[in-house]
C-alpha cells in the first residue's frame, strides 16, 4: 500500500449517543473539525485556517470507545482504487 496522499489532523468536538425507534439499534455520532496549526501536518493541505467538518455515525461499541472528546486524530486520504 502506498503512503497517504493527504494527511489531516481533526479534533473531536462532539460525541452524541443516540438510537432510533429500535432500542437495539444504538449508535453514536462523532463530529470533528480540522485543527489549525502554525506549523505541522495540517499546513501540508491547508496553508490558511482549515475549514470543514467530519460527521460519522458509528454502531460498533469498540470503535466508539476509540474516540475521546477534545482529542486530535489523523485522517488519511488515499485513493481507494
Amino acid at each position: 500500500m502506498s503512503a497517504p496522499v493527504v494527511r489531516a489532523k481533526f479534533r473531536v468536538m462532539a460525541i452524541e449517543p443516540a438510537q432510533n425507534a429500535d432500542p437495539n439499534n444504538v449508535f453514536t455520532t462523532i463530529r470533528m473539525i480540522p485543527v489549525w496549526e502554525q506549523e505541522g501536518v495540517n499546513r501540508t493541505w491547508s496553508k490558511a485556517t482549515p475549514s470543514g467538518e467530519l460527521k460519522i455515525s458509528i454502531t460498533n461499541p469498540e470503535a466508539i470507545d476509540k474516540f475521546d472528546l477534545g482529542k486530535e486524530y489523523f485522517l488519511d486520504f488515499t485513493p481507494a482504487d
